[in-house]
Formats: structure tokens, sequence, C-alpha cells
């Protein structure tokens, strides 16, 4: 059963008058959040046609003026991936050929982020690669949404804001008044985030599972650092792909006298075998955010949908006003 609860930063918008210079676009990845956040803004997401050709090749239209303005385009790269950043890329080059005065990827999951570094030599830097792209493609902006990194954010040399899913997880979180809350990093390169989101628990205490991989999305776990005994266990951590640091990670807590196990994550990838790891009956809930759409067949019983529209929305209408976005996060 799918549970729906966006943040409520604030009441919503009144409506964008008719001169105002703010347009809304949304790719085909995922409309039903683009809708969202244009309800949020008091307005309707812009005219578009897009087409795709026998060979498989994209056409997009703007079928509105937007000489001028400042425009949002709405699009996480997502599956099927190539699709949807080159569908990103056409309508990014629409809008700059329409004489927008500026353009602002909106990308709630940035795709390609976990080759952010060469680690064995010989090898792309992928993370880097689309951040070139999009730029060359004449965005002026990026927004983007808890990144697998926040190096790649010294990937672009335009603007970037960096907003985090962790505020609509912490909210419901703290609505379910669980008791002996301990967060749990799946790995060493999480602790920063979860220690962050311990912090906004009322200082929960923090737990870290040590691991050894073996090969990409192959994880075996090893060893972990703090005490779960007795304890409820919320694991964190920015996307859930095929499930095994989270499945395996949640194993290795029971068996260490963990009460309850909670896996948390902005990014609900769900490649496969991620549905049957999941809905196993180790986890208690696993809780995401709406960033990628999840079609009716990824459902199952313990799955909790939380929206970031909201937030979303918020962020666009700062950016645009010139405010800040940082504060929403103190």
């Amino acid at each position: 059963m799918i549970h729906t609860a966006p943040i409520n930063l604030r009441p919503p918008l009144p409506q964008i008058s008719e001169n105002n210079r703010l347009r809304l676009f949304s790719g085909s990845a995922n409309p039903a959040l683009a809708q969202e956040v244009a309800r949020y803004l008091g307005m309707d997401l812009g005219p578009m046609v897009r087409k795709q050709f026998a060979d498989g090749e994209l056409y997009v239209q703007i079928q509105e003026s937007i000489r001028g303005c400042d425009v949002y385009l709405i699009q996480p790269c997502c599956h099927p991936v190539n699709d949807r950043l080159m569908e990103l890329l056409i309508v990014i080059d629409a809008c700059r050929r329409a004489s927008a005065r500026q353009i602002t990827a909106v990308i709630p999951y940035y795709c390609y982020a976990r080759a952010d570094r060469k680690t064995a030599g010989r090898e792309s830097i992928t993370a880097k690669l689309v951040a070139n792209l999009m730029t060359e493609a004449g965005a002026n902006r990026i927004l983007a949404m808890d990144l697998h990194s926040a190096q790649i954010q010294g990937y672009f040399d335009i603007p970037l804001d960096h907003v985090y899913g962790s505020p609509v997880l912490i909210d419901y979180l703290k609505s379910k008044e669980l008791p002996d809350l301990v967060v749990v990093s799946p790995d060493i390169g999480g602790v920063a985030r979860a220690r962050a989101f311990a912090k906004k628990l009322n200082d929960a205490p923090l737990a870290i599972i040590d691991k050894r991989r073996q090969a990409h999305n192959v994880a075996e776990v090893m060893n972990v650092i703090g005490d779960v005994s007795g304890k409820t266990a919320v694991m964190v951590d920015d996307m859930i792909d095929t499930a095994g640091t989270i499945t395996e990670g949640a194993r290795f807590l029971r068996e260490q006298g963990a009460r309850q196990v909670y896996a948390c994550a902005t990014h609900a990838v769900f490649s496969p075998p991620a549905i049957e790891r999941l809905s196993s009956g180790v986890l208690e809930e696993v809780i995401v955010t709406n960033t990628i759409p999840l079609p009716q067949s990824k459902w199952f019983e313990q799955l909790r949908v939380l929206s970031v529209a909201n937030l979303l929305g918020e962020t666009i209408w700062r950016i645009h006003e010139d405010s800040s976005v940082s504060s929403m996060f103190r």
C-alpha cells in the first residue's frame, strides 16, 4: 500500500500571474511528480509535443512562446536511463533555441552518478561526462536532489542547487514515534549522510555497517560498529538499486539483536531482484520518495512512498525569487 505524505513547507503559493516569466515543463520520465510541483506553484505545465521516430530518435517541440522566460525542466534520468537523459538534453536544446532567458534542469534523480572517480584505471568518470553534456546542451543551472556523492557538484561550471529528500523521510519517521531509535549507515561511505540524518532525529545514536564489496551490486556484510541490540534500526542511503546492500545489512542487524529494521532512501531505483529481496519480510518498512516513478508491478506490502513535490516546488520558487535555498534545511 502506497502512503503519500508531502512535506508542508508552507501553504501552496498563490496563482502565478500570466506575465510572470517562470515556465515549468516536464519530460516523460515522471509527469505525475511534475504535475504535483505545478500544483504547488499554482501554475500549469507548459505544452510540449514529444514524438519518437521508428528508429528510436526523439523529437520535441515547445508549443508556447518562452522568449525571455525562466524555464524549469523536470526530468529524473531513471529507467530507461539513456532515453531519459537524451530527452532532457533535447528539451534543453529546444528551449535554448526558443530564446529562453535561463534554463534550469530539475533532476530529481541524477544518472551515471556512481562512476564519480577513477578507481581501477582506464574507465570513464560518467558523472562528469553527464555534467558536460547538460552544460553543452544549454542548461544555465541545475537543481538536483540527493546526489550519490557531494563531489558531483564540483563537476559543473554552472550554478547547482543541491537539495535533500531527508526532510520528508524524517517527518514521516517522527510521526511514527519509533522507540529506541538508532540510525545505521549501510557502509562507510554513507556515514556523513547517516550522521546528518541522526542529528535531525533528536540526535539519535549512530551505527555503521562495515562491508566488503566483491563486485558491482554484490555486497558482503562483515561487522557492525555501534550498539543495535534491542533497538529500532533505521538504515539510510541515497538509493536502493538491487537491494543487496540493504537486505543483507538488515539481516545482519537482526542477527546482532535489532528489534526492528526500517530502510530509508530517496531514490527507489529497484532493479531486479530488488522487489523480491525487499518484500522478503526482513524489513518492517521500506520508505522512499517519488523522485523515480514506481509502476504498480513494483509495489509491495512494506513499501511507503513519500512525495517531494512541495519541497521541489518551494526550491524552484526560491531560485526564481533569488532567495535562499539552504535555509530550508536549517
